[in-house]
Protein backbone atom coordinates (compact mmCIF):
# COMPACT_ATOMS: atom_id res chain seq x y z
CA UNK A 1 0.00 0.00 0.00
CA UNK A 2 1.35 3.47 -0.97
CA UNK A 3 2.09 6.00 2.27
CA UNK A 4 -1.12 7.93 0.33
CA UNK A 5 -3.28 4.92 0.46
CA UNK A 6 -1.76 4.14 4.54
CA UNK A 7 -2.54 7.85 5.08
CA UNK A 8 -6.30 7.73 3.93
CA UNK A 9 -7.31 4.33 5.98
CA UNK A 10 -5.39 5.72 9.30
CA UNK A 11 -7.65 9.34 8.74
CA UNK A 12 -10.69 6.68 8.21
CA UNK A 13 -10.02 4.51 10.84
CA UNK A 14 -9.45 7.75 13.06
CA UNK A 15 -12.79 9.15 12.06
CA UNK A 16 -14.53 6.37 12.65
CA UNK A 17 -13.09 6.19 16.70
CA UNK A 18 -14.18 9.92 17.08
CA UNK A 19 -17.34 8.86 15.70
CA UNK A 20 -17.67 6.17 18.38
CA UNK A 21 -16.33 8.27 20.82
CA UNK A 22 -18.27 10.70 19.95
CA UNK A 23 -21.72 8.90 20.13
CA UNK A 24 -20.84 6.86 23.33
CA UNK A 25 -20.55 10.49 24.62
CA UNK A 26 -23.71 11.20 23.58
CA UNK A 27 -25.52 8.33 24.87
CA UNK A 28 -23.77 9.06 28.14
CA UNK A 29 -25.00 12.52 28.56
CA UNK A 30 -28.45 11.66 27.09
CA UNK A 31 -28.24 8.54 30.45
CA UNK A 32 -27.24 11.68 32.52
CA UNK A 33 -30.24 13.97 31.53
CA UNK A 34 -32.40 10.93 32.66
CA UNK A 35 -31.38 10.95 36.25
CA UNK A 36 -33.73 13.03 38.45
CA UNK A 37 -32.71 14.97 41.01
CA UNK A 38 -34.83 15.46 44.22
CA UNK A 39 -34.29 19.09 46.32
CA UNK A 40 -34.01 18.16 50.45
CA UNK A 41 -34.04 21.22 52.35
CA UNK A 42 -32.62 20.27 56.04
CA UNK A 43 -29.86 21.19 58.65
CA UNK A 44 -26.60 21.03 57.45
CA UNK A 45 -23.50 19.81 59.41
CA UNK A 46 -23.27 16.36 60.70
CA UNK A 47 -26.82 15.52 59.81
CA UNK A 48 -26.10 16.41 56.29
CA UNK A 49 -23.28 14.45 56.02
CA UNK A 50 -24.79 11.33 57.26
CA UNK A 51 -28.39 11.24 55.83
CA UNK A 52 -25.82 12.37 52.33
CA UNK A 53 -23.18 9.44 53.10
CA UNK A 54 -25.57 6.81 54.99
CA UNK A 55 -29.00 7.21 54.24
CA UNK A 56 -29.56 8.40 51.02
CA UNK A 57 -27.54 6.27 48.80
CA UNK A 58 -29.71 2.80 48.99
CA UNK A 59 -32.87 5.39 47.96
CA UNK A 60 -30.64 6.79 44.94
CA UNK A 61 -29.50 3.31 43.91
CA UNK A 62 -32.78 1.82 43.90
CA UNK A 63 -34.81 5.04 42.15
CA UNK A 64 -31.40 6.05 39.69
CA UNK A 65 -31.85 9.45 41.14
CA UNK A 66 -29.60 11.85 42.87
CA UNK A 67 -30.77 14.00 46.39
CA UNK A 68 -28.61 17.48 46.52
CA UNK A 69 -29.08 18.33 50.48
CA UNK A 70 -30.17 22.67 50.21
CA UNK A 71 -29.07 23.13 53.76
CA UNK A 72 -30.07 25.50 56.40
CA UNK A 73 -31.61 25.88 59.85
CA UNK A 74 -35.41 24.85 59.78
CA UNK A 75 -36.56 29.09 59.57
CA UNK A 76 -33.64 28.87 56.89
CA UNK A 77 -35.86 26.21 54.96
CA UNK A 78 -39.14 27.88 55.70
CA UNK A 79 -38.34 31.08 54.21
CA UNK A 80 -36.84 29.54 51.22
CA UNK A 81 -40.05 27.29 50.47
CA UNK A 82 -41.77 30.41 51.07
CA UNK A 83 -40.35 32.57 48.88
CA UNK A 84 -40.70 29.68 46.00
CA UNK A 85 -43.77 28.64 46.36
CA UNK A 86 -45.37 28.49 42.90
CA UNK A 87 -42.41 27.18 41.58
CA UNK A 88 -40.68 25.28 44.41
CA UNK A 89 -37.05 24.53 43.80
CA UNK A 90 -36.98 21.64 47.22
CA UNK A 91 -39.07 18.28 46.62
CA UNK A 92 -38.80 17.57 50.33
CA UNK A 93 -38.35 19.98 53.64
CA UNK A 94 -36.99 18.90 57.19
CA UNK A 95 -38.55 21.25 60.24
CA UNK A 96 -38.80 21.39 63.71
CA UNK A 97 -42.17 20.57 64.27
CA UNK A 98 -42.87 24.31 65.43
CA UNK A 99 -42.29 25.66 62.00
CA UNK A 100 -43.61 22.93 60.30
CA UNK A 101 -46.91 23.84 61.67
CA UNK A 102 -46.33 27.14 60.03
CA UNK A 103 -45.51 25.60 56.92
CA UNK A 104 -48.29 23.77 56.55
CA UNK A 105 -50.62 26.49 57.83
CA UNK A 106 -49.12 28.29 55.51
CA UNK A 107 -50.15 25.47 52.26
CA UNK A 108 -46.70 24.61 52.00
CA UNK A 109 -47.03 20.79 52.12
CA UNK A 110 -49.05 18.52 50.42
CA UNK A 111 -50.63 14.80 52.39
CA UNK A 112 -48.41 11.95 53.07
CA UNK A 113 -49.32 9.43 50.67
CA UNK A 114 -51.42 6.37 52.34
CA UNK A 115 -48.53 3.54 53.07
CA UNK A 116 -48.55 0.31 55.98
CA UNK A 117 -45.34 1.84 57.21
CA UNK A 118 -47.54 5.04 58.68
CA UNK A 119 -48.72 2.62 60.93
CA UNK A 120 -45.04 1.67 62.30
CA UNK A 121 -44.99 5.34 63.26
CA UNK A 122 -45.44 6.70 67.13
CA UNK A 123 -48.80 8.10 66.75
CA UNK A 124 -47.32 11.45 68.11
CA UNK A 125 -45.15 11.40 64.68
CA UNK A 126 -48.21 11.98 62.20
CA UNK A 127 -48.87 15.93 62.05
CA UNK A 128 -52.30 17.12 61.07
CA UNK A 129 -53.42 13.34 59.80
CA UNK A 130 -50.83 12.98 57.22
CA UNK A 131 -49.57 16.28 56.15
CA UNK A 132 -45.78 16.13 58.15
CA UNK A 133 -44.14 12.60 59.72
CA UNK A 134 -41.39 13.10 62.51
CA UNK A 135 -38.14 11.88 61.32
CA UNK A 136 -36.24 12.35 63.66
CA UNK A 137 -38.53 12.18 67.45
CA UNK A 138 -36.70 14.08 70.57
CA UNK A 139 -37.50 15.56 73.77
CA UNK A 140 -36.70 19.09 75.88
CA UNK A 141 -36.30 17.47 79.97
CA UNK A 142 -33.73 18.29 82.33
CA UNK A 143 -29.85 18.27 82.00
CA UNK A 144 -27.64 18.53 84.89
CA UNK A 145 -24.21 18.83 85.66
CA UNK A 146 -22.91 15.75 87.36
CA UNK A 147 -20.09 17.52 89.38
CA UNK A 148 -21.16 20.07 90.69
CA UNK A 149 -24.58 17.89 92.10
CA UNK A 150 -21.66 15.57 93.68
CA UNK A 151 -19.77 18.20 94.77
CA UNK A 152 -23.21 19.60 96.85
CA UNK A 153 -24.66 15.89 97.46
CA UNK A 154 -27.63 16.47 95.43
CA UNK A 155 -29.63 13.95 94.06
CA UNK A 156 -30.30 14.21 90.49
CA UNK A 157 -33.34 16.39 89.02
CA UNK A 158 -36.83 14.65 88.64
CA UNK A 159 -39.34 17.48 88.31
CA UNK A 160 -39.83 20.74 86.28
CA UNK A 161 -40.62 21.95 89.87
CA UNK A 162 -36.52 21.69 90.07
CA UNK A 163 -36.14 24.73 88.65
CA UNK A 164 -37.74 26.91 91.67
CA UNK A 165 -36.05 24.58 94.02
CA UNK A 166 -33.99 27.22 96.39
CA UNK A 167 -31.10 25.25 96.71
CA UNK A 168 -30.20 25.96 93.10
CA UNK A 169 -30.21 29.77 93.52
CA UNK A 170 -27.92 31.15 90.82
CA UNK A 171 -27.03 27.70 89.43
CA UNK A 172 -29.92 27.68 86.90
CA UNK A 173 -29.53 28.42 83.29
CA UNK A 174 -32.37 29.01 80.88
CA UNK A 175 -32.23 29.80 77.13
CA UNK A 176 -34.62 32.50 76.13
CA UNK A 177 -37.84 31.04 75.23
CA UNK A 178 -38.46 33.91 72.62
CA UNK A 179 -35.77 32.27 70.85
CA UNK A 180 -35.25 28.82 71.97
CA UNK A 181 -36.99 25.59 71.77
CA UNK A 182 -35.54 24.59 74.62
CA UNK A 183 -35.85 27.74 76.88
CA UNK A 184 -40.17 27.91 75.11
CA UNK A 185 -40.46 24.09 76.49
CA UNK A 186 -39.62 24.84 80.32
CA UNK A 187 -41.52 27.11 80.35
CA UNK A 188 -44.87 26.39 79.00
CA UNK A 189 -44.08 22.99 81.06
CA UNK A 190 -43.99 25.38 84.38
CA UNK A 191 -47.25 27.38 82.89
CA UNK A 192 -48.94 23.87 82.37
CA UNK A 193 -48.15 23.24 86.32
CA UNK A 194 -49.25 26.45 86.98
CA UNK A 195 -52.83 25.66 86.02
CA UNK A 196 -51.91 27.45 82.47
CA UNK A 197 -52.46 25.82 78.94
CA UNK A 198 -51.20 26.66 75.26
CA UNK A 199 -53.35 29.53 75.12
CA UNK A 200 -53.12 31.26 78.45
CA UNK A 201 -49.72 32.01 79.64
CA UNK A 202 -50.61 33.97 82.45
CA UNK A 203 -50.19 31.70 85.19
CA UNK A 204 -46.39 30.66 84.26
CA UNK A 205 -45.81 34.59 83.98
CA UNK A 206 -47.33 35.21 87.61
CA UNK A 207 -45.00 32.78 89.25
CA UNK A 208 -42.23 33.03 87.30
CA UNK A 209 -40.48 36.10 89.17
CA UNK A 210 -41.10 34.39 92.58
CA UNK A 211 -40.20 30.98 91.60
CA UNK A 212 -37.39 29.98 88.84
CA UNK A 213 -36.40 33.70 87.94
CA UNK A 214 -34.33 33.92 90.99
CA UNK A 215 -32.97 30.83 90.81
CA UNK A 216 -31.30 31.58 87.08
CA UNK A 217 -27.54 33.14 86.64
CA UNK A 218 -28.38 34.16 82.79
CA UNK A 219 -30.91 33.65 80.44
CA UNK A 220 -28.68 32.89 77.10
CA UNK A 221 -30.16 33.15 73.96
CA UNK A 222 -29.38 29.69 72.90
CA UNK A 223 -27.78 26.89 74.05
CA UNK A 224 -24.30 27.48 72.35
CA UNK A 225 -22.73 28.59 75.96
CA UNK A 226 -23.62 25.88 77.82
CA UNK A 227 -20.88 23.75 77.27
CA UNK A 228 -18.27 26.40 78.84
CA UNK A 229 -20.84 27.57 81.17
CA UNK A 230 -21.33 23.75 82.74
CA UNK A 231 -17.18 23.16 82.24
CA UNK A 232 -16.90 25.92 84.09
CA UNK A 233 -19.47 24.66 86.84
CA UNK A 234 -21.38 28.16 86.34
CA UNK A 235 -24.48 25.85 84.98
CA UNK A 236 -26.17 23.47 87.24
CA UNK A 237 -29.51 22.87 86.16
CA UNK A 238 -30.60 23.80 82.30
CA UNK A 239 -33.18 22.26 79.88
CA UNK A 240 -31.82 20.17 77.04
CA UNK A 241 -32.59 16.85 75.23
CA UNK A 242 -31.30 13.48 75.58
CA UNK A 243 -29.20 14.09 72.42
CA UNK A 244 -27.84 17.04 73.56
CA UNK A 245 -27.12 15.85 76.61
CA UNK A 246 -25.34 12.61 75.03
CA UNK A 247 -22.91 14.76 72.21
CA UNK A 248 -21.83 16.82 75.39
CA UNK A 249 -20.94 13.89 77.54
CA UNK A 250 -18.96 12.35 74.17
CA UNK A 251 -16.65 15.72 74.85
CA UNK A 252 -16.07 15.08 78.21
CA UNK A 253 -18.31 17.10 79.78
CA UNK A 254 -19.54 16.67 83.27
CA UNK A 255 -23.88 16.45 82.20
CA UNK A 256 -26.35 13.95 82.30
CA UNK A 257 -30.06 13.88 81.29
CA UNK A 258 -32.82 13.82 84.15
CA UNK A 259 -36.23 12.96 83.33
CA UNK A 260 -39.15 15.34 84.67
CA UNK A 261 -41.84 13.07 86.35
CA UNK A 262 -44.43 15.44 84.63
CA UNK A 263 -42.90 14.19 80.99
CA UNK A 264 -41.00 15.85 78.82
CA UNK A 265 -41.64 18.19 76.04
CA UNK A 266 -41.76 16.53 72.16
CA UNK A 267 -39.13 18.00 70.37
CA UNK A 268 -39.46 16.15 66.43
CA UNK A 269 -38.15 17.02 63.24
CA UNK A 270 -40.41 16.34 60.62
CA UNK A 271 -40.22 16.32 56.91
CA UNK A 272 -43.28 17.14 54.45
CA UNK A 273 -43.04 16.51 50.38
CA UNK A 274 -43.54 20.45 49.29
CA UNK A 275 -46.88 21.27 47.34
CA UNK A 276 -46.80 21.33 43.58
CA UNK A 277 -43.03 20.55 43.75
CA UNK A 278 -42.34 18.80 39.84
CA UNK A 279 -41.51 15.47 41.03
CA UNK A 280 -44.72 15.08 43.36
CA UNK A 281 -44.47 10.96 42.77
CA UNK A 282 -40.84 10.30 43.47
CA UNK A 283 -41.14 12.87 46.23
CA UNK A 284 -44.00 10.49 47.89
CA UNK A 285 -41.74 7.63 47.51
CA UNK A 286 -38.38 8.99 49.41
CA UNK A 287 -40.97 10.53 52.37
CA UNK A 288 -42.28 7.16 52.92
CA UNK A 289 -38.41 5.58 52.71
CA UNK A 290 -37.22 7.98 55.01
CA UNK A 291 -39.88 6.71 57.27
CA UNK A 292 -39.04 3.48 56.93
CA UNK A 293 -37.30 1.34 59.76
CA UNK A 294 -34.23 0.54 57.52
CA UNK A 295 -34.06 3.91 57.01
CA UNK A 296 -34.44 4.75 60.17
CA UNK A 297 -32.01 2.42 61.83
CA UNK A 298 -29.07 4.48 59.69
CA UNK A 299 -30.16 7.55 60.95
CA UNK A 300 -29.81 6.48 64.13
CA UNK A 301 -26.61 4.79 63.74
CA UNK A 302 -25.12 7.54 61.78
CA UNK A 303 -26.74 10.92 62.87
CA UNK A 304 -28.04 9.77 66.37
CA UNK A 305 -31.49 10.88 65.36
CA UNK A 306 -34.16 9.15 67.41
CA UNK A 307 -36.33 6.88 65.29
CA UNK A 308 -40.47 7.70 64.81
CA UNK A 309 -40.55 4.11 63.41
CA UNK A 310 -41.46 1.91 66.28
CA UNK A 311 -39.80 -1.19 64.59
CA UNK A 312 -36.67 0.43 64.66
CA UNK A 313 -33.97 -2.16 65.58
CA UNK A 314 -31.08 -0.76 67.20
CA UNK A 315 -27.17 -1.47 66.61
CA UNK A 316 -25.55 -2.84 69.90
CA UNK A 317 -24.01 0.58 70.85
CA UNK A 318 -27.11 2.20 70.38
CA UNK A 319 -29.46 -0.02 72.11
CA UNK A 320 -29.66 0.78 75.65
CA UNK A 321 -29.86 4.57 74.34
CA UNK A 322 -33.08 3.63 72.24
CA UNK A 323 -35.13 1.68 75.20
CA UNK A 324 -34.56 4.44 77.55
CA UNK A 325 -35.66 6.75 74.89
CA UNK A 326 -38.68 4.42 74.54
CA UNK A 327 -39.31 4.62 77.98
CA UNK A 328 -39.14 8.03 77.76
CA UNK A 329 -42.23 8.36 75.31
CA UNK A 330 -44.28 7.09 77.65
CA UNK A 331 -45.20 10.19 79.29
CA UNK A 332 -44.09 12.72 76.61
CA UNK A 333 -45.80 15.79 76.25
CA UNK A 334 -47.36 17.02 72.78
CA UNK A 335 -47.38 21.29 72.42
CA UNK A 336 -50.48 22.88 70.07
CA UNK A 337 -48.25 24.90 67.84
CA UNK A 338 -51.76 26.06 66.14
CA UNK A 339 -51.70 28.32 69.39
CA UNK A 340 -48.95 28.65 70.67
CA UNK A 341 -47.62 30.16 67.02
CA UNK A 342 -50.75 31.99 67.24
CA UNK A 343 -49.62 33.98 70.18
CA UNK A 344 -46.01 34.33 69.59
CA UNK A 345 -45.66 37.37 68.99
CA UNK A 346 -47.46 38.91 72.16
CA UNK A 347 -45.68 36.15 73.77
CA UNK A 348 -42.35 36.94 72.70
CA UNK A 349 -42.76 40.81 73.67
CA UNK A 350 -44.21 39.92 77.49
CA UNK A 351 -40.98 37.25 77.44
CA UNK A 352 -38.36 40.00 77.03
CA UNK A 353 -40.38 42.64 78.49
CA UNK A 354 -40.77 41.02 82.01
CA UNK A 355 -38.44 37.75 82.10
CA UNK A 356 -34.86 38.70 79.87
CA UNK A 357 -34.17 41.82 81.40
Amino acid sequence: MTDKKQGAACRRATGRRLLAAAIAALLSTGALAQQKTLYVGMNGGDMERAFAQHVFPEFERANDVKIVVMPGTSTDVLARAQARKDAPEMHLMFLDDGVMARAISMGLCEPLNEDPVLKELYPTALMKGRMAAGIDVGMTGLGYNTRVFADRGWAAPASWMDLADPKYRGKVVFQSASGSTFGLHAFLMFNRIQGGDDRNFEPGFRQWPASVGPNVREYIPNSEPLANMIQSDEAALFPLTPTAIARLKRRGIPVEYAHPKEGAVILMVGECVVARNSEPELSQKLALYLLSAQAQAKALEWAGNFPSNKNVQAPADNAEALKRFQGYMANAKILDWDQINAARPAFNTRWNRMISR
